[in-house]
């Protein structure tokens, strides 16, 4: 008997980035062995209604939305053939089809930029509003601006680290990628001087700084140690560095094939759910930047 899988779902419009997005994700189902689900969202149904559209025949909105998931299977089929790909086309907005869908996905994945070919705008209406309500990882594929699409070129998985006490779900997420790629997982904390800190006596200099630091190794520590004993096999390097975590995280982007942050989503709480950290990323990354929820 055939168990279910959760697929890796992508939302896709007919842009060039959203195929990118079909590229990328073709190759992350094959790495997980997880089936690719390809969606459209289509509100053309629900403004004329299912029993015009019954009676008209296949729409003009229609036809180019099956043509749409269409070519966007015959991709993914090209690129992987034995990746598990369906198509669906879906009657609601973007924003509603992919939150959806992520309730029973593995992952979302979405392009930066849709079919307006203006980069922010996409990750400004659909991405970031996907990647701050979601209750699945969201794969946003900042780093594509020159139309190719890298699968894996610096086998390298970058965590952001917070304020963990202990693993979280973007740890754990990172883990298993840097697993699935074979690649070098580099956890980065940042740490920074408090702003009432005051060190301009010559002997106080070293020691506000050594227990900022010490207290940085400790966290770090705190939030690998379980993920790290369950996956012995990856390459784990440990980071610690003064300055702005968005900063700090955004320079280490330049040189990994996928950067994942966390996201705390409190229950009840409707409204967009995305830390500054994770919205610089989204907006600023060199390379594919993955947002994991984790329930506050």
């Amino acid at each position: 008997m055939e168990t279910w899988e959760p697929p890796l779902v992508v939302g896709v419009d007919g842009s060039g980035s959203s195929l990118r997005a079909v590229d990328w994700a073709t190759d992350e189902a094959a790495l997980h062995g997880v089936p690719l689900r390809l969606v459209y969202a289509s509100l053309w149904e629900r403004y004329e209604g299912a029993a015009l559209a019954e009676g008209l025949g296949r729409s003009s909105e229609q036809v180019m939305a099956d043509n749409i998931v269409e070519a966007a299977a015959q991709r993914a089929h090209r690129r992987n053939a034995d990746v598990k790909v369906s198509t669906e086309v879906l009657p609601d907005d973007a924003v509603s089809v992919l939150l959806k869908e992520g309730h029973s996905a593995f992952a979302l994945v979405i392009g930066s930029r849709g079919r307006s070919g203006m980069a922010e705008l996409l990750l400004g209406s659909v991405g970031l509003a996907v990647a701050a309500r979601a209750v699945c990882p969201v794969i946003v594929l900042r780093g594509s601006h020159d139309n190719q699409v890298r699968a894996g070129t610096h086998r390298s998985v970058v965590l952001g680290v917070g304020e963990e006490s202990r693993a979280s779900a973007a740890t754990r997420f990172a883990f298993a990628e840097a697993e699935a790629r074979d690649a070098v997982l580099h956890a980065v904390r940042a740490w920074r001087w408090p702003a009432h800190e005051s060190t301009d006596h010559p002997l106080l200099a070293g020691e506000p700084a050594r227990l900022h630091e010490e207290r940085a190794v400790k966290v770090l520590d705190s939030a690998l140690s379980e993920a790290a004993a369950n996956h012995p096999s990856v390459d784990l390097r440990r980071r610690i560095t003064e300055g702005a975590a968005r900063r700090v995280l955004l320079d280490a982007s330049a040189d990994a094939d996928l950067l994942v942050v966390g996201a705390r989503r409190r229950q009840g709480h409707f409204g967009l759910q995305l830390g500054r950290v994770a919205h610089a990323v989204l907006h600023h990354s060199a390379c594919p930047v993955a947002v994991v929820p984790q329930r506050a």
